[in-house]
Formats: C-alpha cells, structure tokens, sequence
C-alpha cells in the first residue's frame, strides 16, 4: 500500500518546493503540478508533490493518521 502524506508548501527554489509536514520538513519536486505556490497544501509521496489539496483536507487527513497511529500503539502483541 502506499500512502501520500499532505504537507504545507513553506518555499520553493526552481522545481523543488519544501513542505512541512507533521512538524518536519521534506524536500518534493513539483514537475507533476502546475502553479504551486507557497502557502498551498500538496500531497507528497516518494518525494514529489502529487496534488494539491485543501487546508481542511489536509488537517482531516493528519487527524485520520493519528487515529491510525493511536490505534497500532493500543493493538495487543501478536
């Protein structure tokens, strides 16, 4: 399974932008999208931003993985 994780663009110097995501930062390339600015929400995965998205999306999707993290730590070993 592979998952994209939304980040918040913080800069961009020619096709590379860095996005914050979750408190770090990551470098993506933005070869795929058009007009990415700073301030937007993309989806990052392998290193690329693969769509941009909306802040709300972005914050539900964080809150979704959370959950999700929550949920392994609570998981009794097998």
């Amino acid at each position: 399974m592979c998952l994209s994780i939304p980040g918040k663009v913080v800069s961009i110097e020619n096709e590379i932008a860095t996005v914050s995501v979750g408190g770090s930062e990551v470098q993506a390339g933005l070869q795929l999208l058009d007009d990415v600015r700073i301030g937007d929400y993309v989806l990052v995965h392998s290193g690329f931003a693969l769509q941009k998205i909306s802040e709300e999306e972005a914050a539900r999707t964080l809150e979704l993985i959370r959950e999700l993290e929550d949920l392994a730590d609570n998981e009794p070993p097998v």
